[in-house]
């Protein structure tokens, strides 16, 4: 299975990339990992929000394949416990999926069009983060699920 992160923007803060870096060096032992990060929209000072989500979307669809389980990162989406995020990626391999794709919105949220062909909406909290920094909590929960999965010592319960 390959796991593709996807977000509009790239990330600028050196602590982050830093971060990132290090979980998908440790990822690379577990998955076939990848972060894309899709160039931001010019020119939306004023946009009206609704037009701004529609813009994004289509630049978001752009980048995956329709055979892609796409799941949206939304703080309305499900809240999971780490066993149970571990739990959702194992069904995902036992059921065969060969493309799972996590998007990130933008700071207003998903278009949507894009919510109702999402296959899954994932909540990583109810409070909320920078998008940048959402990429690297996201990496280190998906790191996390892969040691329970092999049953490695990183994850406490």
């Amino acid at each position: 299975m390959k796991i593709t992160l996807v977000s509009i923007g790239k990330t600028d803060q050196d602590y982050l990339k830093e971060g990132l870096s290090i979980y998908q060096k440790r990822l690379k032992h577990y998955v076939n990992f990848e972060i894309r990060e899709l160039a931001s929209l010019k020119k939306t000072s004023g946009m009206p929000v609704d037009t701004l989500k529609q813009k994004e979307a289509e630049v978001l669809r752009k980048s995956l394949e329709k055979t892609d389980f796409l799941v949206l990162l939304d703080e309305k989406g499900t809240h999971l416990t780490s066993e149970e995020f571990a739990g959702f990626l194992q069904k995902r391999m036992n059921a065969g999926t060969r493309e799972l794709s996590f998007v990130v919105g933008g700071a207003w949220g998903f278009d949507a069009s894009l919510q109702q062909s999402a296959d899954y909406k994932l909540s990583l909290s109810s409070m909320t983060f920078s998008h940048q920094m959402v990429r690297l909590f996201f990496c280190e929960q998906l790191y996390r699920a892969f040691t329970i999965i092999r049953g490695e010592s990183y994850h406490n319960e």
